[in-house]
Protein backbone atom coordinates (compact mmCIF):
# COMPACT_ATOMS: atom_id res chain seq x y z
CA UNK A 1 0.00 0.00 0.00
CA UNK A 2 1.30 3.46 -0.96
CA UNK A 3 1.41 6.12 2.02
CA UNK A 4 -2.11 7.45 1.55
CA UNK A 5 -3.58 3.79 1.95
CA UNK A 6 -4.79 3.37 -1.39
CA UNK A 7 -2.91 0.17 -3.29
CA UNK A 8 -0.85 0.78 -6.13
CA UNK A 9 0.35 -1.07 -9.18
CA UNK A 10 3.67 -1.88 -9.39
CA UNK A 11 5.57 -1.81 -13.22
CA UNK A 12 9.08 -3.13 -13.17
CA UNK A 13 11.33 -1.51 -15.79
CA UNK A 14 12.59 -4.66 -17.28
CA UNK A 15 9.18 -5.86 -17.93
CA UNK A 16 7.76 -6.19 -21.85
CA UNK A 17 5.22 -3.57 -22.94
CA UNK A 18 1.76 -4.62 -23.18
CA UNK A 19 1.74 -5.18 -27.06
CA UNK A 20 4.41 -7.49 -26.41
CA UNK A 21 2.50 -9.98 -24.42
CA UNK A 22 0.73 -13.26 -25.85
CA UNK A 23 -2.82 -12.96 -26.60
CA UNK A 24 -5.08 -14.84 -25.01
CA UNK A 25 -8.48 -16.38 -26.55
CA UNK A 26 -11.00 -14.15 -24.65
CA UNK A 27 -13.01 -12.37 -26.77
CA UNK A 28 -11.12 -12.07 -30.51
CA UNK A 29 -12.32 -15.86 -31.25
CA UNK A 30 -15.02 -16.72 -33.40
CA UNK A 31 -18.17 -18.32 -32.24
CA UNK A 32 -19.65 -21.08 -33.85
CA UNK A 33 -23.32 -21.73 -34.19
CA UNK A 34 -24.85 -25.09 -34.06
CA UNK A 35 -27.14 -26.46 -36.58
CA UNK A 36 -30.20 -26.36 -34.32
CA UNK A 37 -29.82 -22.57 -33.27
CA UNK A 38 -28.98 -21.27 -36.57
CA UNK A 39 -31.77 -22.83 -38.39
CA UNK A 40 -33.62 -21.65 -35.53
CA UNK A 41 -32.47 -18.39 -35.65
CA UNK A 42 -33.11 -18.48 -39.59
CA UNK A 43 -36.62 -19.64 -39.23
CA UNK A 44 -37.27 -17.07 -36.42
CA UNK A 45 -36.83 -14.31 -38.97
CA UNK A 46 -38.93 -15.56 -41.99
CA UNK A 47 -41.44 -15.79 -39.57
CA UNK A 48 -41.18 -12.17 -38.23
CA UNK A 49 -41.51 -10.89 -41.60
CA UNK A 50 -44.18 -13.41 -42.08
CA UNK A 51 -45.99 -11.69 -39.10
CA UNK A 52 -45.65 -8.13 -39.31
CA UNK A 53 -46.42 -7.72 -43.14
CA UNK A 54 -49.47 -9.16 -42.44
CA UNK A 55 -50.20 -7.03 -39.51
CA UNK A 56 -49.35 -4.06 -40.95
CA UNK A 57 -51.83 -5.19 -43.86
CA UNK A 58 -54.73 -5.46 -41.69
CA UNK A 59 -53.36 -2.17 -39.30
CA UNK A 60 -53.59 -0.16 -43.06
CA UNK A 61 -57.34 -1.86 -44.12
CA UNK A 62 -58.54 -1.10 -40.24
CA UNK A 63 -61.95 -0.27 -40.00
CA UNK A 64 -62.35 -0.52 -36.74
CA UNK A 65 -61.52 3.24 -36.47
CA UNK A 66 -58.97 2.28 -33.79
CA UNK A 67 -55.61 3.04 -36.42
CA UNK A 68 -57.30 6.13 -38.16
CA UNK A 69 -59.71 8.63 -36.89
CA UNK A 70 -63.43 9.93 -38.65
CA UNK A 71 -61.44 12.02 -40.95
CA UNK A 72 -58.81 9.15 -41.99
CA UNK A 73 -56.41 10.46 -40.01
CA UNK A 74 -53.82 7.70 -38.30
CA UNK A 75 -54.13 8.16 -34.60
CA UNK A 76 -51.55 7.20 -31.59
CA UNK A 77 -52.45 3.50 -31.86
CA UNK A 78 -51.48 3.18 -35.58
CA UNK A 79 -48.15 5.21 -35.08
CA UNK A 80 -47.57 2.90 -31.80
CA UNK A 81 -48.21 -0.01 -34.11
CA UNK A 82 -46.51 0.48 -36.99
CA UNK A 83 -43.36 1.81 -34.64
CA UNK A 84 -43.90 -2.04 -32.95
CA UNK A 85 -43.79 -3.49 -36.62
CA UNK A 86 -40.79 -1.21 -37.89
CA UNK A 87 -38.69 -2.53 -34.80
CA UNK A 88 -39.51 -5.94 -35.20
CA UNK A 89 -39.02 -6.22 -38.95
CA UNK A 90 -35.27 -4.86 -37.73
CA UNK A 91 -34.87 -7.46 -34.84
CA UNK A 92 -36.18 -10.21 -37.17
CA UNK A 93 -33.91 -9.32 -40.08
CA UNK A 94 -30.64 -9.15 -37.66
CA UNK A 95 -31.72 -12.62 -35.92
CA UNK A 96 -32.50 -13.97 -39.26
CA UNK A 97 -28.66 -13.03 -40.75
CA UNK A 98 -27.31 -14.40 -37.91
CA UNK A 99 -28.80 -17.79 -38.56
CA UNK A 100 -28.44 -17.87 -42.38
CA UNK A 101 -24.72 -16.44 -41.33
CA UNK A 102 -24.51 -19.41 -38.95
CA UNK A 103 -26.03 -22.16 -41.69
CA UNK A 104 -23.97 -21.10 -44.71
CA UNK A 105 -20.62 -21.62 -42.07
CA UNK A 106 -21.63 -24.77 -41.17
CA UNK A 107 -22.25 -25.99 -45.40
CA UNK A 108 -19.17 -24.29 -46.22
CA UNK A 109 -17.38 -26.33 -43.18
CA UNK A 110 -18.69 -29.25 -44.57
CA UNK A 111 -17.27 -28.99 -47.99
Amino acid sequence: MGPDGLTRRVFRRDSPPRAALPERGGDTESMKLSRPVSWFLLAFGVWSWFIWITFVKNLWKDGSGLAFDDAGDPTAYFWVHLLLAITSFLLGTAVGVIGFRGVKALRSERA
